[in-house]
C-alpha cells in the first residue's frame, strides 16, 4: 500500500466498540470476493474494473471538450451519479472552489443536479444562451429529471431564436440506441441532431467517474483524465495481482467499516481537509448510501469539511452520542499556501502563525482534530493525499469505489443496484399523471 499515491492509517480505529478481532475476522472474509473481483476482470463482467486501462475513448472526449470550451458556459444536466462524479473531478480543477471558482476564465462550469423550478427558470433567463453549451446526461435516457431539464433548455433556446441551432448547443450521454428500447434523452437529442457520446452501458451512474460521465467535465476544467486512470489503476493493481486482503487498502477499509457497523455504530463520518475535498465527499455519500442501505444493512455516510465544520459539528461528535465511525481526509498541505508575515503575526496576538503557510495551520488543525477524537475514543482512520493531483484523485475514487463493492460483499447486499430508489420514481409519474 506504500506505493500509492494516498496513505491509510487505522491505527486509532480500534475504539467505540470496533475490535481486532472483528476486523481480521472481516478481512478474511473478503478473500473470496477478491477472487471473485479477479475473476470478473479476467472475464470482462464488471466493465469499470477495465477503465482504468482504457484509453480509447480519451479522443472522443477530449473532441468534445474542444468543441465546449469555445462556450461562455458549460452547463451539464443530469442527477446523482450523473452529476456528482463530474463535479468531483472539476473541483480538482477550480470548480465550485470557494472564491477561486468565480475567477475561473471561460468556460464556467454548471452542474443542474437539483430539479428546483424557480432555479431553473431564473438560470435559464439569465444565462447567455447564444454563447452557452448543455451536456444532458443519463444511462438509460429515462431519469425524469434530466429529461425536464432538457425538455425546458431546448424550449428556451427557441424562445431565444436558437431553435435552428440546438444541435450547435445541446449535446448529450446515454446509452447507444438499442432497436425495441426506450430512450427519451436519446430521442430528444436525435430529433434535433444533437452529438451525442455513448454511456457504457455495463457501468452503473455512481461507479460512472472514470467514463465519459466524469472526465468531459473533468477535461473542461483542465484535469488531466490520463492521469486520473492512471491513478485509479495503481489502487486496482494489488487486487489483481492477488494480494491478500490486509495489503488491500480497500479491503482494509471495507473491512472496518463493516466491523464499524457491526460494534453498533450506525453513522460513517468523512471529515475532508480541503474545499476541493466537497464534492468528493458528497460524491462518496451517494456511492456508500445507495450501494450499501439494503435489507437493514449499510451506515448512514456523512460529510464535513475541515476546519471549517469543526466549529459547527465537532461539539457534537466529541460530546454527543457515541454512534460514529470517522474518516478524515487530508492532503499534504504542510508547505502549500501563503507564507504568514511575523510582523502581522505578533500584532494579532498570535505570534506562532508567523512565518508559517496556511498550510501548515490546516495541517495542524487535522491532527488536533484526530488527536482529540482518538483521546475521546472515537474510532478513526486517516487517509492522506501524498499530492493534490488527478494521479492522487483517480486513486482515491477507486478506492472508496472498491471499498464499497467489498463492504457489499460483507453485508450480503448488491451493491450496483437501488430498488428503493426505482419504487419512488414510478410513483413520482403516477402522481403527475393523476394531477389535473
Amino acid at each position: 500500500m506504500s506505493r500509492l499515491p494516498f496513505t491509510q492509517d487505522i491505527s486509532r480505529a480500534f475504539a467505540g466498540g470496533i475490535t481486532q478481532a472483528a476486523f481480521e475476522k472481516n478481512l478474511q472474509r473478503l478473500e473470496a470476493p477478491l477472487a471473485a473481483l479477479r475473476e470478473a476482470y479476467e472475464k470482462k463482467a464488471l466493465a469499470h474494473l477495465r477503465l482504468p486501462e482504457r484509453t480509447g475513448d480519451l479522443d472522443s472526449i477530449k473532441a468534445l471538450a474542444a468543441k465546449l470550451r469555445d462556450a461562455t458556459d458549460v452547463v451539464f444536466l443530469g442527477t446523482g451519479g450523473s452529476s456528482l462524479g463530474g463535479q468531483a473531478l472539476a473541483q480538482l480543477g477550480g470548480y465550485n472552489v470557494p472564491g477561486v471558482g468565480d475567477l475561473k476564465r471561460d468556460p464556467k462550469l454548471h452542474f443542474l443536479e437539483n430539479l428546483d423550478p424557480f432555479s431553473l427558470e431564473e438560470f435559464l433567463a439569465e444565462l447567455p444562451l447564444h454563447s452557452a453549451r448543455f451536456v444532458a446526461i443519463s444511462k438509460s435516457g429515462g431519469t425524469g429529471e434530466t429529461l425536464v431539464q432538457t425538455i425546458a433548455v431546448i424550449d428556451a433556446l427557441k424562445k431565444a431564436k436558437l431553435g435552428g441551432e440546438i444541435a450547435k448547443h445541446l449535446f448529450g450521454i446515454t446509452e447507444p440506441a438499442n432497436p425495441g428500447g426506450k430512450n427519451g434523452l436519446r430521442a430528444l437529442l436525435d430529433k434535433f441532431g444533437c452529438e451525442i457520446l455513448e454511456h457504457d452501458t455495463d457501468v452503473g451512474g455512481r461507479f460512472t467517474a472514470l467514463t465519459n460521465v466524469g472526465l468531459l467535465p473533468a477535461a473542461l476544467a483542465g484535469v488531466d483524465i490520463l492521469a486520473l486512470r492512471k491513478g485509479a489503476a495503481e489502487t486496482l493493481a494489488p487486487v489483481l495481482s492477488g494480494a491478500k486482503a490486509p495489503n488491500i487498502a480497500p479491503a482494509v477499509g471495507a473491512a472496518l467499516g463493516v466491523a464499524a457497523s457491526e460494534a453498533a455504530l450506525p453513522i460513517s463520518a468523512m471529515l475532508a481537509y480541503g474545499d476541493r475535498f466537497e464534492r468528493l465527499s458528497r460524491w462518496w455519500m451517494q456511492l456508500w448510501g445507495e450501494s450499501l442501505g439494503k435489507n437493514g444493512k449499510g451506515s448512514t455516510p456523512i460529510a464535513s469539511i475541515g476546519p471549517v465544520d469543526q466549529h459547527s459539528q465537532l461539539q457534537l461528535w466529541l460530546d454527543g452520542p457515541r454512534d460514529k465511525f470517522f474518516s478524515l481526509l487530508t492532503a499534504a498541505t504542510k508547505d502549500q499556501g501563503p507564507r504568514l508575515d511575523a510582523e502581522l503575526a505578533a500584532l494579532s496576538g498570535e505570534p506562532v502563525f508567523g512565518g508559517r503557510t496556511v498550510g501548515a495551520l490546516v495541517a495542524a488543525q487535522a491532527r488536533a482534530t484526530a488527536d482529540t477524537l482518538a483521546k475521546h475514543s472515537r474510532p478513526l482512520r486517516l487517509i492522506e493525499l501524498k499530492a493534490f493531483d488527478a494521479a492522487s484523485f483517480g486513486a482515491l475514487l477507486m478506492h472508496f469505489m472498491l471499498e464499497t463493492i467489498l463492504a457489499g460483499a460483507l453485508f450480503g447486499v448488491n451493491p450496483y443496484d437501488q430498488p428503493a430508489v426505482e419504487e419512488g420514481k414510478i410513483l413520482a409519474k403516477k402522481y403527475l399523471a393523476e394531477d389535473k
